[in-house]
């Protein structure tokens, strides 16, 4: 299986604390963060791994190179500008030769079965997939709704802190659908999700409960080091 690690943001929110290279390289333990993740993955059988870059990206190629010491196929689709997640996906789609392939952001560890998205796209004949997860309060982000399985809602503002669920930023995408993402800076969630919903696509997904930090400010980055200290994060 095949998989887009998106890697191509420029993490200014961390560079007061991580100022030498792209954000999914923050050293945890001596490792790149991004190390934690690969790993994560290839337990689960995905083991081809296209790296989306931009700022700093030769840094990334630097040190996987061709992933066999990794015990991964490696291979870069670099960004001359800034694209977005569905930009940088179109930027890379060259590269996928499976009939679907995983997505996800290379400065997110969340803890899952792969499978069982696999599993749902199977069951709802989706045309993508995509991983929820529960927050106490969904105004900080937007909520996203699933019903048996299909996704009803995405994006939705509300004001009132409540409990809800949200996107988790974890896709499994039919590589059809690259054609249909235009050239140039788009977003995923703001833009193709959206249209896809519209157009009436089967979209669906499952919601995860396993462990999720994203270490795009500097109290999570550090949160993670502790985390990977006390174990909770397996090597």
């Amino acid at each position: 299986m095949q998989a887009i690690l998106l890697a191509g943001g420029l993490g200014t929110r961390l560079r007061s604390v991580v100022a030498d290279r792209p954000k999914p390289m923050a050293l945890i333990e001596g490792r790149p963060f991004m190390e934690y993740l690969i790993r994560q993955l290839k337990s689960q059988g995905i083991e081809k791994i296209i790296f989306a870059v931009g700022y700093k990206g030769s840094m990334v190629e630097a040190y996987f190179q061709d992933g066999k010491s990794f015990g991964i196929q490696a291979s870069y689709a670099y960004e001359e500008a800034l694209l977005g997640t569905a930009g940088a996906i179109k930027n890379a789609g060259w590269q996928i030769t499976d009939d679907w392939f995983y997505v996800l952001n290379a400065d997110t560890f969340y803890q899952m079965d792969y499978g069982r998205l696999w599993r749902v796209k199977e069951e709802q004949r989706l045309d993508f997939a995509l991983v929820l997860r529960q927050v106490e309060d969904v105004s900080r982000y937007g909520r996203a709704v699933l019903c048996q399985g299909m996704l009803t809602g995405f994006n939705e503002k509300t004001q009132e802190a409540v409990p809800g669920t949200i996107n988790g930023g974890v896709y499994l995408m039919n590589r059809s659908l690259l054609s249909e993402i235009p050239e140039g800076k788009v977003s995923l969630e703001n833009e193709m999700i959206p249209r896809w919903m519209a157009a009436g696509r089967r979209l669906g997904g499952v919601v995860n409960e396993g462990y999720f930090i994203d270490i795009g400010v500097p109290e999570d980055y550090f949160r993670f080091q502790e985390d990977v200290k006390k174990g909770e994060i397996p090597w």
